[in-house]
């Protein structure tokens, strides 16, 4: 059976599906509308209001679509995410049981895993994400805002520098294949 799930609005649905023995599996519809910027300074941290170490690897990869297993604050999720470049994406990110997401994640997802602490910070009416790398991608630190409309405006921290949103070396699924330690930049 599915409900709309209470907050849910008509341009970005959530839907929950109630699978047997009344388990519920939140399914997240919607088109990504995301800014990303590299981050230039730490005076971030001093605003941090939570924080969730990530680790994520990908299952499959292709012209139109990255397929990811993430586990993040206990739990797993499986996401499907086009390949469009650009700050509008289709993308639908499912709950799955954790033991699933770490089997997935040992021994499915090819080249090395995606490691990071991301960092939520509230500034001008909007939450950041700043996504402080580890392991191959140690160094890379860059900060995404959701947007609800590819036009919508939002204030610009003072530790965000250049805009990196159409650069696909920035996207998750291309840190898997090429890491940031090896950037000649």
């Amino acid at each position: 059976m599915l409900f709309a799930h209470p907050s849910a609005d008509s341009s970005n649905p959530v839907y929950i599906i109630r699978p047997r023995a009344g388990r519920k599996l939140y399914i997240e519809m919607a088109t990504e509308i995301e800014r990303k910027f590299l981050v230039i300074d730490d005076s971030w941290r001093g605003e941090v209001t939570k924080s969730s170490f990530y680790r994520q690897g990908y299952l499959a990869n292709s012209d139109g679509a990255s397929v990811r297993v993430r586990v993040a604050d206990g739990k797993g999720y499986l996401n499907i995410k086009s390949m469009t470049l650009g700050v509008s994406r289709y993308e639908f990110e499912y709950v799955i049981p954790l033991a699933d997401a770490e089997e997935m994640l040992d021994e499915l997802c090819v080249g090395p895993k995606i490691e990071k602490t991301r960092y939520f910070v509230d500034h001008g009416g909007h939450t950041w994400e700043v996504d402080v790398f580890q392991g191959d991608n140690e160094g890379l630190v860059v900060a995404e805002v959701e947007l609800g409309s590819v036009d919508e405006a939002f204030e610009l921290p003072p530790w965000a520098g250049k805009e990196v949103s159409e650069d696909e070396r920035y996207y998750n699924v291309c840190l898997v294949k090429h890491p940031y330690k090896g950037w000649k930049e």
